[in-house]
């Protein structure tokens, strides 16, 4: 029997934006051999608890889960350094970038007249797709996922990338091979996010207008309060995702703020993350969420069909549904339409706190 030793337990810690979390794991005896547990939660507050071993194993067996735990872990940004960085070393290795996107809060329909009517707001259309940095040093072009890390790009984005002549950094949301830029975060080496959104727009504009990238298009951005309203019943009508409304005077700020923000979000129809939790016939999967302040429980979220055209994910994959709205007794979805996978959100980020719920739940039988 080996002896548990300082490299069997680890501490680490993940900090981004308003998150500032903690994890820990370690090696335990337990009934003659040893048993792998973890905690987690906010930095300062209770954790919640657990174990990847539901019977003790050798030790040997015990390491190789420890040691797959915690390269899950740091592969996702988590680090060793109180400071909450990532660093090169990770598993991840060169895939954390160090470079985060700013994450935005969502608005209900009862509050989006006042930004319409404000014109220190711009409007923009809010894109169905992948959130997606765009980083290009040279002849080196870099895609960066929103939780930070390099992701792969079609080689026809790095194709319309290399056709501009600057470096830069830009935020968009990619569709297919297709990027919809609406942000810039440096040009040619300058960091330029703390400069006022118009500012950055414009030279996003710029930029755009000095190459033939044909796969990079900027987002069209409107001002005016009329034309605010036309727009976005237009894109009501055509069935698009929603809208952003963007402080044109605020900088750019990486992560997602507590409540409000500079930058808001409104849809038309209701998006989330699921886990795909059972394969069923006629190309239908189960989904589930984590339950709200339950400890590692999930709950039924419905089902929903995976057009011909499509993979049918697997079991454990994090996949994104379009829905109606949540029926609030069951916390079923109600019209489900099948997105895609995700490979840039994790499971525990699925939880029941992203649904919308129907205001009426007396009519749940009548649909």
């Amino acid at each position: 029997m080996n002896p548990t030793h300082d490299q069997d337990r680890i501490t680490l810690y993940y900090r981004e934006g308003a998150s500032d979390k903690v994890y820990q794991a370690a090696i335990e005896p337990s009934n003659g051999g040893f048993v792998v547990n973890f905690a987690y939660g906010r930095r300062g507050a209770p954790l919640q608890c657990g174990t990847k071993t539901q019977s003790p194993v050798s030790y040997q067996e015990a390491k190789a889960i420890y040691t797959q735990l915690v390269q899950s872990k740091t592969a996702k940004g988590y680090t060793p350094g109180q400071d909450g960085t990532p660093y090169a070393q990770t598993a991840a290795g060169e895939r954390v970038s160090g470079i985060h996107c700013q994450l935005l809060n969502a608005i209900d329909a009862d509050a989006v007249d006042p930004f319409l009517d404000d014109t220190a707001y711009l409007m923009q259309e809010k894109f169905d797709g992948k959130r997606l940095l765009l980083q290009k040093t040279g002849q080196a072009v870099t895609g960066i996922n929103r939780k930070g890390l390099i992701t792969g790009i079609p080689t026809s984005l790095r194709e319309s990338a290399l056709a501009y002549p600057h470096d830069f950094l830009m935020d968009g949301e990619a569709i297919g091979d297709t990027l919809h830029a609406f942000d810039l975060l440096s040009l040619d080496g300058r960091d330029i996010r703390t400069l006022p959104y118009e500012k950055r727009l414009v030279k996003l504009l710029n930029l755009a207008s000095s190459g033939q990238g044909r796969d990079i298009r900027v987002a069209q951005s409107w001002r005016d309060p009329h034309q605010k309203r036309h727009s976005l019943e237009t894109l009501r009508k055509i069935n698009r995702e929603g809208v952003v409304f963007k402080d044109y005077r605020a900088p750019y700020t990486a992560g997602r703020p507590a409540s409000g923000g500079s930058q808001l979000k409104y849809k038309f129809t209701q998006t989330a993350t699921f886990i795909v939790t059972g394969i069923n016939r006629q190309r239908s999967v189960s989904l589930s969420l984590y339950s709200k302040g339950a400890k590692n429980r999930l709950v039924d979220a419905g089902h929903v069909t995976i057009p011909a055209n499509r993979k049918i994910p697997p079991l454990g994959a994090t996949v994104e549904v379009r829905y109606l709205y949540a029926f609030p007794d069951s916390g079923k979805i109600y019209q489900p339409f099948y997105l895609g996978q995700r490979d840039d959100v994790e499971a525990g980020a699925c939880s029941v706190k992203q649904l919308k719920y129907r205001s009426d739940p007396e009519e749940e039988d009548e649909v």
